[in-house]
This record gives C-alpha cells, structure tokens and sequence, in this order.
C-alpha cells in the first residue's frame, strides 16, 4: 500500500480516560455514557469519534462518486452517521451504522447511484464491510 498519510492517537485510560495525537490536534477527554453504566458527561466517546470519522470520510467519497458521474456537489451535501453499540445475540459487543446521506439537487436515481458506489470508494465502509451492518439511506428535498 502507498501511504497518503499517518497519524498516532494514544488514549490513556480507556473510555474514561483522554486521547492526544501525535501533533497535538485531537485533544479529547473521554466519558462512558451513562447507558453503559459510566458517569456521562461533557466529555466524547469512541462512538462518536467513529461516526464523525466515517461521515466526513463518506462525505469525501460522495463527491469521487458524484465528479466520477459528471454531477457536481454543492455544499449543502451532508452526511450524518448514526452509530450504534450493542449485543450480538452471543452477548458480543458488536457496532451498527446507519447513514443518512443528504445531496441536494441531485435526482433520486443519479443519488441512489452516487450513495452506492460511494460505499464502495469509501475506506471506512470497505474496512467495516461484512463485519458490521451498515445501512445507507438517501435523503432528498421536498422541494
């Protein structure tokens, strides 16, 4: 593989502790939600750190799919990513995606194309696939 790039996260403490990169950039206390028996807080979680990462990447593979078919994005595309944690029927912790996908001005059709083949382009889509569900869902203007 051809590095583009390399970043190090180092968390101490695990979901209750702090997470710093290398560059000092990422910078995050963590909190367990209460739903899980932790304290909550103000503070992030993995799940969410997950989400955003999967949603900005996704983001970016939107518009290779869309260029790929001559459709410009405009800047109103938004991804949100809506990331579960829960048991697997053996009492394994296990991940769910969904993602609501938002192109507006894109037609249905030229939309479900560019969502589809945006989950083939996308790194985090192609490392999750066949190990956890992932739910793509295309929303549209009611315009």
């Amino acid at each position: 593989m051809k590095n583009l790039y390399k970043t190090t996260v180092t968390t101490k403490g695990a979901r209750k502790g702090h997470a710093k990169s290398d560059d000092g950039i990422l910078d995050v206390q963590l909190s367990m939600p209460k739903s899980m028996g932790g304290e909550g807080g103000d503070y992030t979680n993995p799940e969410q750190l997950f989400a955003a990462g999967y949603s900005a990447c996704f983001g970016g593979a939107l518009q290779l799919a869309a260029k790929n078919h001559g459709i410009e994005l405009d800047e109103n595309v938004s991804v949100s990513a809506v990331v579960k944690l829960g048991l697997t029927d053996d009492e394994e912790l296990q991940l769910s995606v969904v993602l609501d996908c938002f192109l507006p001005g894109v037609e249905v059709e030229a939309g479900e194309k560019i969502v589809n083949e945006a989950h083939e382009i996308c790194p985090y889509s192609r490392a999750t696939r066949d190990n956890i569900d992932v739910t793509l869902n295309l929303l549209v203007d009611e315009d």
